[in-house]
């Protein structure tokens, strides 16, 4: 049976036996025993949205840690970011994009990876199972795995009193200073007002936003934008769910922003990118606060951006050092450029750096960087943020540094992109198989090329679209990395640009897989009859 696409929650008669078989199948960390529930789930009709709610229900305590890094005898230890959350989100968008019969496979892809996400803390120092437990040679003792260990436990609302604004700072006070109950009680006040939920939902994504490290070459313990990540999820499964029904997303997704350590240095350098270039002041030892007559001025821009205007401003910028990728963007808004146009085009610019990484193990800031300004843009195109430009400051500079990254550990490789000689005569029809063959065979070079040859087919791009958010979904074991897929897909869709799909095609094959990226797919075709996916 089809998975019900509605995001209507689901009202009467929820089987809350399978529910809590999922939850024991979950916490056991048995992959295969909590996808067996998914199936019955969805032989049973269940709506997505209220699978989608149960699961993050029941992962939503385990998926916190006490810190994103770890000191361990003097050396430093990246601590992961949940990707369970992101993965739910992805699937209420790519289960619309995907055919029919396979609108229940993204959430397959995040029931098989959930309970190997739990516990990220202890998976690092190998005291529990699941993806991040790497260690050659290690193996848990046999008998049932430790139970996952809850760090910040739920809480009861702390309700302010006073203006909205005030309201606001004192949660970003607290959130800056690291005390997560704290502002997690606080966060949780501020969203029982309905008619100030907006105001509220566009101050966390926009702290999850500023929160961006200031260096990454040879760095592996870095936040890479996964706090807007989060908080996007938190906000788009909320919306879905019904805010009366997401408390569980809530607190899977807002309690995290406070959590340590926290980067705002490049968003301190867009502020005084603001002072210096926009306002064309010095920057003095004094309090600056707030958006400027002359900032929210250019926030208002209009201007169109030309396509060798643009393509000048991305070579500075993925390939200029610092600080000229400051001037061009000022540049820009001065002669009147709209800022999403801007935007825009340093999408592009992620997606050519996309396309220069051939290293599988090397696409962690590109990938994050377009996922980056993917959730930018969407911020953008939803709420009214005063500080939207001082974001696209931040963006920029964030996508130099990537680029910067690639080039000085050797992954930026210029390639020329062409399509294959066989292609000569073929239809679109006959190509597309083609795109997936490569891509299914993690052929990174060929999955490009075939996918240059249906665009020079002149066909209608919507299949291929279609193509790519479905290999983004078979390919699994790690869902952040089917997110990227559809981030590229979604921003195509939104302002079409061929190289965004080029992008995809690269970046779904090629990135670092775990396992066999085939086997939930799989699993999933053969569970619910759906032979193309066996």
């Amino acid at each position: 049976m089809p998975i019900e696409r509605s995001a209507a929650t689901a009202g009467h008669n929820k089987p809350e036996a399978l529910y809590e078989k999922l939850e024991d199948r979950i916490l056991a960390r048995d992959q295969q025993g909590a996808s067996e529930v998914y199936y019955d789930l969805l032989r049973a009709g269940r709506p997505l949205s209220e699978i989608v709610g149960e699961g993050v229900r029941i992962h939503a305590p385990f998926t916190h840690v006490p810190y994103h890094e770890r000191i361990d005898d003097g050396f430093v230890n990246f601590v992961n970011n949940d990707h369970c959350l992101l993965s739910a989100r992805a699937t209420l968008h790519l289960n619309k994009l995907v055919p029919e019969s396979c609108a229940g496979l993204p959430m397959a892809q995040t029931v098989w990876y959930i309970p190997t996400g739990l516990d990220i803390w202890n998976q690092k120092i190998l005291k529990a199972p699941g993806h991040y437990a790497r260690a050659p040679g290690f193996s848990l003792p046999p008998g049932p795995p430790p139970k996952p260990q809850v760090f910040w436990p739920d809480q009861e609302p702390e309700r302010l009193s006073g203006p909205l604004e005030e309201r606001l700072a004192e949660w970003m006070t607290r959130v800056h200073r690291g005390q997560v109950l704290e502002a997690y009680r606080v966060f949780l006040g501020l969203m029982e007002n309905p008619a100030e939920r907006e105001a509220v939902l566009a101050q966390l994504v926009f702290a999850g936003l500023i929160d961006v490290q200031d260096r990454s070459l040879y760095n592996r313990s870095y936040t890479t934008g996964h706090k807007s990540f989060r908080a996007r999820a938190t906000v788009e499964l909320g919306r879905a769910l019904g805010w009366e029904n997401a408390h569980q997303v809530v607190y899977a997704g807002a309690l995290d922003i406070a959590v340590g350590p926290r980067w705002y240095s490049l968003y301190e350098m867009a502020c005084n990118a603001i002072t210096m270039f926009v306002e064309g002041e010095a920057v003095h030892a004094i309090p600056y606060r707030g958006t400027t007559a002359r900032e929210q001025a250019l926030l208002d821009n209009a201007g169109p951006l030309g396509e060798a205007e643009g393509a000048a401003f991305i070579e500075t910028v993925i390939r200029e050092p610092e600080p000229r990728y400051v001037e061009a963007l000022t540049r820009l808004l001065h002669s009147g450029v709209a800022p999403r146009k801007i935007l825009d085009a340093l999408q592009l610019g992620a997606a050519e750096v996309i396309l220069e990484t051939q290293n599988p193990t090397g696409f962690s800031l590109p990938q994050h960087c377009y996922e980056y300004l993917n959730t930018l843009g969407w911020f953008w195109d939803d709420f009214r943020h005063p500080q939207r430009l001082k974001l696209l400051y931040l963006a920029t500079a964030y996508l130099n540094q990537a680029a910067w990254h690639q080039k000085h550990s050797g992954e930026l490789q210029p390639v020329e992109i062409r399509a294959p000689a066989a292609a000569a005569g073929l239809s679109a029809a006959d190509i597309l198989p083609r795109v997936r063959q490569a891509a299914l065979a993690l052929d990174g070079p060929q999955s490009v090329a075939w996918t240059q040859a249906y665009l020079d087919s002149g066909a209608d791009r919507a299949p291929l679209a279609a193509e790519l958010a479905l290999l983004s979904s078979r390919l699994g074991n790690d869902p952040h990395n089917q997110e990227i897929g559809l981030c590229l897909v979604e921003d195509y869709r939104k302002s079409p640009r061929d190289k965004l799909l080029l992008a995809c095609a690269q970046h779904t094959a090629v990135h670092r897989k775990y396992g066999d990226p085939l086997e939930a797919s799989r699993r999933f075709g053969k569970a619910m009859g759906i032979a193309p996916l066996q």
